[in-house]
């Protein structure tokens, strides 16, 4: 297996629904840790594990060609992408005339 470079830099989606949940909540927990500990390295693994939650997107899947994304998290995670929407015109109201 070997690290490809070029794959890594289209920054697709690759980490699961479920996988995302855990880092998140791993990350969380890791930087708790770190503030009782004062361990950089605990503080530094968490914050790589929140990202990588947050985003959806992991560096070292990319290179080595992981993905736990499956077909119904790609569709949802394209699904609530938001997306920049012209705002509505209002349409002028018709002023009536009292006689």
């Amino acid at each position: 297996m070997s690290f490809d470079y070029k794959r890594m830099m289209k920054f697709e989606h690759n980490v699961g629904e479920k996988e995302k949940k855990y880092r998140l909540y791993g990350g969380a927990a890791l930087l708790v840790i770190s503030l009782f500990t004062a361990e950089i390295i605990l503080l530094l693994a968490g914050l790589a594990l929140v990202a990588t939650g947050y985003t959806g997107w992991c560096p070292a899947y990319s290179g080595l060609g992981k993905n736990t994304c499956t077909a119904a998290d790609a569709v949802t995670a394209a699904v609530e992408t938001p997306k920049a929407e012209a705002p509505k015109a209002e349409t002028p109201k018709a002023s009536k005339k009292a006689k």
